[in-house]
Formats: structure tokens, sequence, C-alpha cells
């Protein structure tokens, strides 16, 4: 006798409720179940909140992105906007526009995800929402705490200030496209594929560069009663592309940039692509500058601070440019090979273009 095939539950099997009990096992148990939550707040710091949106084939697809990997990817954006302001997170909401057949086993999934970064940074999901939709669609928002002479503004960058970059670029750009056409990179060892597409799947907030940085400036010469040093550093992650923070910190801060091709925070394995013919250099350099979704961070800060954050990061920083009071944002090479290129928005990733 033949048996039955095994029908995978969907969340239209299921319903709102049920649905809702089973991601509550994901989240602290005296924190949601109510009409709201409540978080508190350090004596006299300020409360930092951002959005953000992943719709199916937009920002993610089954192609390239397993349901844990949408998660993780949703909540690194989220703390990456909260690292960018320096502040530190308390909790997220998830809000979920799911079809009635999508396998329950993806949401769950999804959540595994979420909560396997949050952990790491010891932040709890801590309500949300969920309803029909025809387009899988994950909206997070995230709330997050910094002290008010902490807060790290795109508006604060200064002419005579230097651009310092964390972690490296391009790598995220390079991942999905060994994801996208995985006959390209055979020449890569499989070690270096794998960096290449977890840049891609599972980046990582620098919320670590914020606690290091609170660390060098309350011990160093630039803070003042509880070390109030905030006003003399901008600041933006680069999940839209290091170009894309640069160009933006300039436009609300009214100054200028100078990028040095040289000291673009480029990976070995990008290189390695480019040295094996896969990609070109100016591929390659357009990635670095373009590609986003690398969840770095981009700050514009006085030379000797950039030089003590520095100290403390070693190979894992670069300072890259430097601030200017001519509004013009350049990329340029010191050696004179390449002619200066204009940085600009258009050149990345925009919606409804």
């Amino acid at each position: 006798m033949s048996q039955e095939p095994h029908q995978e539950e969907q969340v239209q099997d299921l319903g709102e409720q049920e649905i809702l009990k089973r991601l509550y096992t994901f989240c602290p148990i005296d924190v949601v179940g109510d009409d709201a939550a409540l978080l508190s707040l350090s004596p006299g710091h300020c409360l930092v909140v951002t959005t953000d949106m992943l719709v199916d084939q937009v920002h993610f697809s089954d192609h390239t992105t397993h349901p844990s990997d949408v998660g993780w990817r949703a909540a690194t954006a989220n703390l990456s906007d909260l690292a960018a302001m320096g502040a530190e997170p308390l909790g997220i909401t998830v809000s979920l526009g799911l079809p009635g057949t999508l396998p329950i086993t993806w949401v769950e999934e999804l959540y595994r995800g979420l909560t396997d970064c949050l952990n790491q940074y010891q932040t709890a999901i801590v309500g949300g929402d969920v309803c029909r939709s025809s387009v899988t669609t994950v909206s997070i928002t995230a709330f997050g705490q910094v002290h008010p002479s902490r807060i790290l503004k795109r508006a604060n960058a200064k002419p005579g200030q230097v651009i310092l970059v964390t972690g490296v670029h391009g790598a995220s750009r390079a991942g999905l496209e060994l994801l996208l056409h995985p006959e390209k990179g055979q020449t890569l060892d499989q070690i270096s594929r794998d960096r290449l597409i977890q840049a891609h799947q599972r980046p990582c907030p620098r919320l670590d560069v914020i606690s290091l940085m609170r660390q060098v400036m309350t011990s160093g010469e630039w803070g003042v009663g509880n070390g109030e040093w905030g006003s003399e550093i901008a600041a933006m992650d680069s999940s839209d592309g290091l170009a894309d923070a640069v160009v933006q910190i300039c436009r609300a801060s009214g100054v200028g940039a100078v990028l040095e091709r040289d000291r673009l925070p480029i990976s070995a394995d990008l290189n390695a692509l480019v040295a094996e013919g896969e990609i070109s250099e100016a591929e390659a350099i357009d990635w670095v500058l373009y590609g986003g979704e690398d969840f770095e961070l981009v700050i514009c800060l006085p030379p000797a601070m950039a030089e003590a954050v520095m100290s403390q990061l070693g190979e894992d920083a670069a300072i890259v440019g430097r601030i200017t009071e001519n509004q013009d944002m350049i990329l340029s090479d010191p050696t004179g090979t390449y002619s200066d290129d204009r940085l600009g928005l258009e050149r990345g990733f925009q919606h409804f273009q």
C-alpha cells in the first residue's frame, strides 16, 4: 500500500494565532504577549529607532539566500544602522507579510537566523505582527540607546578630518556574483569562495567598533565630562556602498571628500578574482565603491582620533581619504595612473530606477 506524500505545513494551514504562538518561542517570554513591549533606557540616554524592510525578489530570493540567512541579514541591516549612530541595541520588532502557501518552516528558519545574529549582541525580538500578503515581506524596527554626547551624525564631518573605513568592501557583491553565477570563481580555492559567499549571506554589524571607540575616546584626550566626543565624529554604515556613505555624509555636512584609490579596503579574495582574470580591476573597484551590503562603518574624525582608533583595530580598518572644504567628492589616484573619478549616488543601487 503506497503512502501519501508528506504535505509540508503552510502558513494558511495554521492561522495567525498559531503562527504567533510558534514565533513567541524565539522571544523572551516576559516581554512579548501584550499590546506593546516595554524597554528601559539607561539614565540620560536617547532612544534611537530605525526601520528596514526586505521584500522577496528585491532584497533576497531562494536562489541565493536561505531563509535563515534572510533573517540574519535583516537583523544585521538594522543593528548596523544603530552602530552608525553610536548606539547600543535594546531590541527589535518583526512584522511579516506572508503568502498563505508559504511553508511555515520558511518562517521558522527566518526567525532562527534573526535570533542567531541577535544573540551575539544580547538583543531580543520584543514584538511584531503577521498579516497576509501576496509577496513575502520582512519589516524590522530596531531600538537602541545612546548618550546625547556620543551621538554620531552624518552632518558632523568637517574639513581636515580623515575618512576611516572598517573592514573590507566589495566582498558581499562578489559573493552575490558567485551565487548568481556558480560557474564563476572556479580558480579560487573553496575557502576563498566560502568567505565571499559568507560575506554576502552573513555580514556582521560593527557594534564592536562602537564599543571600542567608546573605550578609546573616554580614555584619551578628547572627552570632557561624560565623554562628549560625538560632535567631532560623522558616521554612516556602508549598506548602500562605500561611495554612497561618503557622498551622503558630505552632502549632510556641506563638505567634500577625496578618496585615494590605492587605500581602498579590498579583500584579498576579491583581488584574487582580478588576478585570475575572472573580473577586471575596474569592475572590482566598482564593487568596492558601489556594490553595497558590506555593512561596515564609514567614519570621519580628526586625524589624532583616527590614529587612536586604528591602533586598536589594526588591519580591520583603513584611512582611505580626507574631508575637504571644496564640496567635490572624488576618487583620486596619487600615482597619476588613473584620472580623478567623481563619486555619485546614481551609480549604486537605487529603488525605482
